[in-house]
């Protein structure tokens, strides 16, 4: 988990409990109709929007979202300048010993190829075929979150009107008029808090996640296949530094 999610989280959180506790009590704030409505009728709506195979996948893509890692730029660009020295001494064949030390399986398989001698344009139609995929199943991973995130104040909006409606039908009973505003406010509050604390800001991390692990799978897609071609260390290392800035090229040149 990155740090700005964690303090995003932290802090949010502070921010809407330390003010219910300064304002008064937080028990009014737990409402059991209103919980059903809002995350119920969101459930229930993300279940017959979706397949129940993407439905079910929702933990994990909340999982990766949160806590999966993309390797950086330089380490990249490092290993691919490391592999280009071995392929130039000793050939792909000796890049196999370099297998067992990676966990990135699009890497383990580009590599995989090369040693068994497929070409270019084999490793690239394969591999540009795994980043589209992967991209589609992203998509809709970020839609499903998105469609959770406007789901949860629409179900508030009912849930409040529901409330309403019990209000204004019993008039005459003012202890009934009290909890009947209770759960449409309560609807309301957690509708808005779902959505723009936990569902939307998934969503955003989602797409900001897989724009750049597309990044950083181009970068290994383009290292490999500058390695089938034969290219030396140096060729490698330029070709790939354009996917980074110039202040950032420095600081690989120093360190390669």
């Amino acid at each position: 988990m990155d740090l700005a999610t964690i303090l995003g989280s932290i802090l949010g959180l502070a921010v809407i409990l330390g003010t219910i506790f300064y304002e008064g009590n937080i028990g009014i704030f737990f409402n059991i109709p209103a919980i059903a409505i809002v995350f119920g009728g969101m459930t229930c709506a993300t279940m017959i929007h979706f397949s129940m195979t993407q439905f079910l996948s929702i933990f994990k893509i909340i999982k990766k979202t949160l806590f999966q890692k993309i390797t950086s730029s330089q380490e990249i660009i490092r290993n691919m300048v490391n592999y280009a020295a071995i392929n130039r001494r000793d050939g792909a064949l000796a890049l196999e010993q370099e297998l067992g030390k990676i966990r990135d399986p699009f890497l383990a398989k580009g590599l995989q190829m090369l040693i068994d001698g497929q070409n270019e344009e084999s490793i690239r139609e394969l591999l540009e075929m795994e980043i589209q995929y992967l991209q589609e199943r992203h998509s809709v991973g970020k839609k499903m979150l998105e469609f959770m995130g406007s789901s949860c104040p629409s179900f508030a909006m009912v849930g409040t009107l529901i409330g309403l409606i019990n209000m204004m039908s019993r008039m005459e009973n003012p202890e009934e008029i009290g909890r009947g505003m209770a759960c449409a406010l309560v609807c309301t509050f957690y509708g808005a808090l779902t959505a723009n604390l936990l569902f939307l800001p998934l969503g955003g991390k989602l797409g900001q996640y897989s724009k750049a692990e597309k990044i950083s799978m181009e970068m290994v897609l383009e290292g490999l296949c500058a390695l089938a071609r034969g290219e030396n260390p140096t060729e490698v290392r330029e070709k790939m530094q354009v996917f980074i800035s110039a202040k950032r090229r420095e600081e690989i040149k120093v360190k390669v």
